[in-house]
């Protein structure tokens, strides 16, 4: 037997004494699981940013620590019953069995937390797949879980890790025929190879968040709540703004906003050369300065950092690059669109019909509606910073994989499951 073939051997044994645990000793083991890792917060954010070399360790290790303590757990498998004089149906989530779950490099350990634990509260066993350049991080944390878990109810290899990272080794991990489910966070190269690999894909692929700012929103606070959110661990999270609409009417009145909130406003020239050096030759992206700092970045582009500033914006043309495709850094374009109607079908537009996530500031109930309506997204947010929706701040319910290719939208553990319905007939009505 080759090593995947043993990894997924061990899952499976460890499903099946799992499968036969109560719901009880679930949650004995989620809570094992919680306080095993809440020492080794900072010490999994620090090597995960030594090992990545993006983000701020004390960003990634707010991540960890809301993975930890704010993923969902058993209750959110909720039963559902229908009674009527033919008799009852009763539906309720079951384990799928062994899961692969493929994460990116951006926010590998918290990631894996919020998998992980959703993967148990659904009664499964769960074979992580991380990125290269987060591979000895995610060892680390999934050697720290299967301890406490071996602790708590004596079960082990419940959470497994690839031999190595790569593409390789996760196709082939995707295909063996004892993995009954795969779970893809933020590769659409991933998702597309599981897709291939035939069997139940939860899936989240590319995202472009746009945030619409209308001449009735209170600029000041939308000021604020974008520059605590494209900043946080220097705008790695796939939820948060990546490009501003403003109504031209309050363009200048938000850029004045954004710079009494600390945020640095670039220039037409300062701007343009933030543009060069995130486009390469051949005319994409340029990613190597993703999770970098705003000082890194404008020292690299040769434009005057105004210390201590996290953030910057400046104006960009809608078609532009650096406002059309994704970019993970704390530079974040504002394209300016004369009223509300152009606005919103520029930020559609900047989206590519991605439905993962979208928002606006604005006072008006109508454009709040409207605008949740016609971009369609999994995540919408209003009057907010995006990472709110994450959890962040707000009593909402952990979620770091945003499923928009699949439907599912904030993963958790029931779309770890599948659901059975049992019918019983003519019983069980008290009415």
């Amino acid at each position: 037997m080759d090593a995947i073939g043993q990894i997924v051997h061990a899952a499976g044994q460890a499903y099946e004494a799992y499968r036969r645990c109560s719901l009880k000793d679930r949650k004995k083991a989620i809570e094992a699981v919680r306080t095993g890792l809440k020492g080794a917060v900072m010490n999994l954010a620090e090597r995960a940013y030594r090992e990545t070399g993006m983000g701020h360790p004390v960003d990634k290790a707010r991540k960890i620590k809301l993975a930890i303590e704010r993923t969902p757990g058993v209750e959110d498998l909720g039963t559902e019953v229908l009674t009527n004089d033919d008799g009852m149906v009763l539906t309720e989530y079951a384990s799928y069995g062994v899961v692969a779950a493929v994460h990116p490099c951006t926010n590998p350990i918290a990631v894996l937390i919020n998998a992980t634990i959703s993967a148990l509260a659904a009664g499964n066993a769960i074979i992580h797949c991380p990125h290269p350049r987060a591979y000895k991080c995610s060892q680390l944390a999934v050697d720290l879980i299967n301890e406490s878990i071996r602790d708590c109810i004596g079960i082990d290899h419940l959470i497994g890790i690839l031999p190595s990272a790569g593409h390789r080794v996760t196709e082939e991990l995707m295909n063996h025929p004892d993995v009954d489910m795969i779970l893809v966070t933020g590769s659409d190269t991933a998702l597309s190879a599981a897709f291939r690999a035939d069997k139940k894909v939860i899936g989240s692929g590319p995202a472009n968040p746009p945030v619409i700012v209308d001449e009735t929103a209170d600029l000041e606070q939308a000021a604020a709540d974008i520059a605590k959110s494209a900043s946080f661990d220097y705008n790695l999270m796939c939820i948060s703004e990546k490009a501003i609409v403003a109504v031209d009417r309050i363009a200048e009145l938000l850029m004045t906003a954004f710079a009494r909130q600390g945020v640095q406003v670039l220039n037409q020239e300062e701007m343009a050369k933030v543009e060069r050096l995130m486009t390469n030759a051949d005319g994409d992206i340029n990613r190597k300065f993703e999770g970098r700092s705003l000082e890194e970045i404008l020292k690299k582009a040769e434009v005057q950092y105004h210390y201590p500033a996290k953030l910057a914006v400046g104006e960009a043309q809608l078609n532009h690059l650096i406002v059309m495709k994704e970019i993970k850094v704390p530079v974040v374009p504002i394209v300016r669109m004369p009223d509300f109607k152009s606005a919103l079908k520029a930020a559609l537009q900047i989206e590519q019909h991605s439905r993962h996530t979208a928002g606006i500031h604005s006072r008006s109930i109508e454009r709040l509606e409207e605008a949740a309506r016609v971009m369609g997204t999994a995540v919408f947010v209003k009057n907010a910073p995006f990472i709110s929706a994450a959890g962040f701040d707000v009593e909402v319910p952990c979620a770091l994989s945003i499923a928009n290719r699949t439907g599912e939208g904030p993963v958790s553990a029931r779309h770890l499951a599948y659901r059975r319905r049992c019918v019983l007939s003519k019983a069980f009505r008290l009415r």
